[in-house]
């Protein structure tokens, strides 16, 4: 395989997944991303540490996604740029074919801008996977009937901290938490309901991540909020609301690996049943810190008793299928695992298994 074939096929793969998930315009900016590449030179610079990568490592280290990134973090931080003036707003539907002669520019004249940004894993925080994540945090309630102390791994700038305060349309089905909430997320849902009679008391909570996002620093905020694709208006509008409550209820994501933190904070404890919890995180660990996590959480959940209980729940791809999202849950002290949901990647729909 030459040089960039991989990444020239990733960046297709991803235009067509961008496409299905609704946003054309992303779609369309990585179909000439890769139809450019092999003779572009900013772009074999900008894509250079992956160049002679497989497709898997492409795809897993979400390269397209983060040269999506770069260009949408320049867009909010100069909404005045001529590559600006070409992006989806409110008032005019983007064209890709419009915008990308002015991103090819773009790559051309700040390269080291957009190297650096590209360097760094992708931050994502999508909000509305609380509500594939909620179906599973009532599924622990009602069969632990305990309170509940949440743990969550590699949780970027702790958007989905606050799940149990927001309020929950799934379509006609049903709905759930506080009406008066700053947060309403809508899905579709799909399947009987979940368990919706055990209340989900969280007693406390806490949060991880290697490279944790300061929300109140506007330059950290904005890296994050680069990666919801800008001609998804919902999106952003939902984005935007929960930093609004994580700032204002001081949520807090401590800096540190996710084992070591996990080994630190997870064990059973009386009174509560422990929930560590996370969403398209697993898959970016490396096979020795996957395993570790496993080792540690089996530990854990030899410890656990009725009265001490220890959930690990996980909005993870499906192996068969990275462009779907499976809710799994490993509830101790039995140990028993089940997929109780299969979903889309940003929670549009949830389909229960239960």
């Amino acid at each position: 395989m030459a040089a960039y074939d991989a990444v020239t096929e990733v960046l297709k793969m991803q235009a067509a997944a961008c496409a299905a998930l609704g946003s054309p315009f992303s779609g369309g900016l990585l179909e000439r991303a890769a139809e450019a590449l092999p003779s572009e030179p900013s772009l074999q610079a900008a894509f250079a540490p992956w160049a002679d990568a497989a497709r898997r490592t492409v795809f897993d280290d979400a390269a397209a996604l983060r040269w999506l990134g770069a260009l949408n973090e320049f867009v909010l931080e100069t909404p005045d740029s001529a590559l600006a003036q070409t992006y989806p707003r409110h008032d005019r539907p983007g064209d890709a074919a419009v915008a990308w002669p002015q991103a090819l520019a773009f790559v051309r004249s700040e390269a080291e801008r957009t190297a650096a940004f590209m360097r760094h894993e992708p931050q994502t925080n999508e909000p509305r996977r609380s509500a594939v994540l909620l179906p599973g945090f009532l599924e622990v309630a009602a069969a632990t009937r305990l309170p509940l102390r949440t743990l969550e791994l590699g949780a970027s700038a702790g958007l989905n901290q606050l799940w149990d305060r927001r309020r929950y349309r799934y379509g006609e089905t049903f709905a759930w938490g506080p009406e008066s909430a700053r947060v309403v997320i809508d899905a579709e849902w799909r399947g009987d309901p979940p368990k919706l009679d055990a209340p989900a008391h969280v007693t406390a909570r806490g949060a991880c991540d290697r490279s944790p996002v300061a929300l109140a620093d506007p330059a950290q905020r904005r890296r994050l909020g680069a990666y919801v694709w800008p001609d998804q208006f919902d999106r952003l509008a939902r984005f935007e609301a929960a930093v609004a409550d994580a700032l204002e209820a001081g949520v807090t994501v401590e800096c540190e690996d996710a084992v070591a933190w996990t080994r630190r904070h997870a064990a059973p404890q009386a009174g509560v049943t422990t929930v560590v919890f996370h969403s398209v995180f697993f898959q970016y660990m490396p096979a020795e810190s996957q395993a570790a996590l496993v080792e540690v959480l089996a530990a854990f959940g030899a410890e656990a008793r009725a009265d001490a209980s220890l959930a690990w729940l996980r909005m993870e791809p499906a192996p068969d299928n990275p462009g779907m999202m499976e809710l799994r849950l490993t509830l101790w002290p039995d140990g028993g695992e089940r997929v109780l949901a299969t979903a889309h990647p940003h929670g549009a729909w949830v389909e229960w298994r239960g």
